[in-house]
């Protein structure tokens, strides 16, 4: 058996991750022994991956439709061609359809149409197709949008004035104009002028004037007053509304133009005996 040198090194021991065995009991239980040479740290846990956001439904968002307010003297074709509108005020007026109503050339002023909207069978399509919140959403776009509708004033005709007393001067410039105004209601053409200058031939503005020397005198019928009519002519075109005597000027005027009207076309063309 060989001699045991006086120095033998001696073995390190290492204290490395081994299992003690302790008993209590009966029971043995497994120890953890931690090496007591060198620690080691515990590794770091790995970075908890980022989220990442879910992609947006389009890369880009689309700029919101424009709104327009139409104002008076407005219409559908200017207002596509300021805006721009693919497809002219066709395309606007498809989109604003229920906004405008049945007829495109009727816009009131205050109403907002929007600019870039979808066709109402398209929209209406496509609400069918959308989830419930998406479809609640659009029911409340159509209900403002209808009060919207509702609130916008509409242009109304203002009630017409009563119409004032007028009062004419009892001479030959009132006469006139008291027939050119009966003339008017009538549908008689005429003017001053036309009026005046054959007062002034006929009778030089006596509404008592009468011609008893011509042919009309010698047949029992002389013509009369300012414009010198024969009683058949007053009674013939007599305008309703006037005094049924020849005598008086704005019956006599009114009577004598309708007259011209019909046989020359307007007191305007008369220019000699008539």
């Amino acid at each position: 058996m060989p001699a045991q040198g006086k120095h033998r090194r001696s073995k390190s021991t290492s204290f490395g991750r081994g299992l003690a065995a302790v008993t209590t009991g009966g029971a043995v239980l497994a120890l953890p022994v931690i090496g007591a040479t060198s620690a080691f740290a515990a590794p770091a846990p790995a970075a908890a991956p980022q989220a990442v956001a879910p992609a947006a439904a389009n890369s880009v968002a689309k700029a919101a439709p424009a709104k327009h307010s139409v104002v008076a003297g407005e219409t559908l074709s200017k207002i596509a061609r300021e805006h721009s509108v693919s497809g002219g005020w066709k395309k606007l007026y498809e989109g604003n359809r229920k906004i405008v109503g049945s007829n495109p050339d009727l816009i009131h002023p205050g109403v907002k149409l929007v600019i870039g909207a979808k066709s109402d069978v398209s929209s209406d399509d496509q609400a069918s197709k959308a989830s419930p919140s998406a479809a609640r959403g659009a029911s409340a776009d159509r209900a403002d949008r209808s009060e919207r509708v509702n609130a916008a004033p509409v242009a109304k005709a203002a009630p017409a004035a009563e119409k004032q007393a007028v009062t004419y001067t009892n001479d030959l410039d009132g006469w006139i104009r008291e027939s050119l105004a009966v003339m008017a209601e009538q549908g008689i053409p005429g003017t001053y002028e036309g009026i005046h200058r054959n007062i002034m031939r006929e009778s030089s503005g006596n509404p008592n004037a009468i011609n008893n020397w011509d042919s009309n005198a010698v047949k029992g019928t002389p013509s009369k007053g300012l414009l010198q009519v024969i009683d058949p002519t007053f009674q013939a075109y007599h305008v309703p509304g006037t005094s049924t005597d020849s005598y008086d000027p704005v019956a006599n005027i009114t009577a004598a133009c309708n007259y011209a009207a019909d046989r020359y076309g307007s007191i305007d063309n008369v220019f000699g005996a008539y």
